[in-house]
């Protein structure tokens, strides 16, 4: 195991080329109109909390800053107040950043006379990492977390399918600033719907293959065959496509929910979920849908452990995440090792899961008995 040197900070480098088979775009189901609207009222928003923050940034850390005084003088609790404060508005930036960078982008690559190109992309995402990656080194500053990663040259070459687990709020930025910054990989991502009120992402992951998804949709079949898509013509030594297949952050009660709804559900797949204590059982159709369609990719599992219980700003709040070390692990598994049939797949997802599952609690064992 060995300690990231620069992954999590080292945000600007050449532009790749984009890959020769680059999938078509998944068209947005918003019309253009409320798409619009959508992004021009996050665009007001954050830009009337930035000007705010800014001007009254020096008021609010000299108040979060007597706040934390006294906690630290009642129970030597870390300053958490200050650092969620500088937190926040480093986010804004980040966000502002985001959005006027695509905008550039959009500019430079003919505006409204130029559709999707491949110049587009290659500034689209340049703009995606580095705006991830750039969140991530805030946290990691403000916080003084270190990081710790295992086989990080198991994630080239692609093309790779990469299964992530989902364990905080934190954790959405690690892709940035482990795979694509470092390895220069042109990452598609499933993403969940919610998360196009920001901006940023509903104007950028629009201009690069990015599939939205609805958790709660009264059409999964609808769903999946659009995670399906985003796997067309994955090929290229520089592309990976990213699922969360817990589809939500990981809770002790969203566990029980999970593993009681498939013992209802899917009886044959119960004892699978039933095993896992850390990790929420996969959801199948996206995973599934990337594995049937991305037949020349091998499958990327990206552990990692630290970040747990994060859920929440309210969370955070609590000092926990001060000075924490996460550590990161990658899996490699050869395409060949991938069986046919949907149960024999099903089977085989668990197993890797299972695997993660079990390293996650040999790492909180690990940390326990320090």
């Amino acid at each position: 195991m060995r300690a990231t040197r620069s992954a999590c900070w080292r945000v600007v480098s050449p532009v790749p080329e984009v890959p020769a088979g680059t999938v078509p775009l998944i068209a947005p189901e918003q019309s253009r109109g409320a798409r619009a609207r959508n992004i021009a009222r996050g665009i007001v928003v954050e830009s009337v909390l930035f000007v705010v923050g800014t001007v009254a940034l020096g008021p609010l850390l000299v108040g979060a800053g007597v706040v934390d005084l006294v906690l630290w003088l009642r129970t030597r609790k870390p300053w958490m107040g200050v650092r969620l404060v500088l937190m926040g508005w480093w986010f804004l930036l980040g966000e502002v950043r985001g959005w006027l960078g695509l905008t550039l982008a959009w500019i430079v690559a003919g505006g409204p006379f130029d559709g999707d190109s491949p110049r587009r992309r290659r500034h689209v995402w340049y703009m995606q990492r580095t705006w991830m990656a750039g969140h991530l080194l805030g946290v990691r500053t403000l916080f003084g977390l270190r990081f710790e990663v295992e086989g990080d040259e198991l994630v080239e070459p692609g093309p790779v399918l990469i299964l992530i687990r989902h364990a905080s709020i934190v954790d959405n930025a690690l892709p940035a600033a482990f795979v694509s910054g470092p390895h220069r990989m042109f990452l598609r991502y499933v993403l969940k719907d919610e998360l196009r009120v920001l901006p940023t992402l509903d104007m950028g992951a629009r201009w690069v293959p990015t599939c939205f998804v609805r958790r709660a949709s009264q059409n999964p079949a609808a769903e999946t065959a659009r995670v399906r898509t985003l796997a067309t013509h994955l090929r290229g030594r520089d592309e990976g496509a990213i699922i969360f297949p817990e589809g939500t952050r990981h809770t002790p009660a969203k566990l029980a929910r999970a593993q009681e709804k498939i013992r209802e559900g899917d009886p044959e797949t119960a004892d699978l979920a039933d095993r896992l204590r850390h990790l929420l059982p996969p959801r199948l159709g996206g995973p599934l849908a990337l594995l049937d369609e991305a037949t020349h990719a091998d499958v990327v599992v990206f552990g990692h452990v630290g970040l747990d219980g994060f859920e929440k700003i309210s969370d955070i709040w609590g000092g926990g995440l001060v000075g924490t070390t996460v550590r990161i692990k990658f899996w490699r598994h050869p395409r060949a090792s991938v069986p046919d049939g949907e149960r024999a797949r099903i089977a085989w997802l668990y197993a890797r899961w299972q695997e993660l599952d079990d390293w996650v609690g040999e790492q909180r064992a690990r940390d326990r008995a320090a």
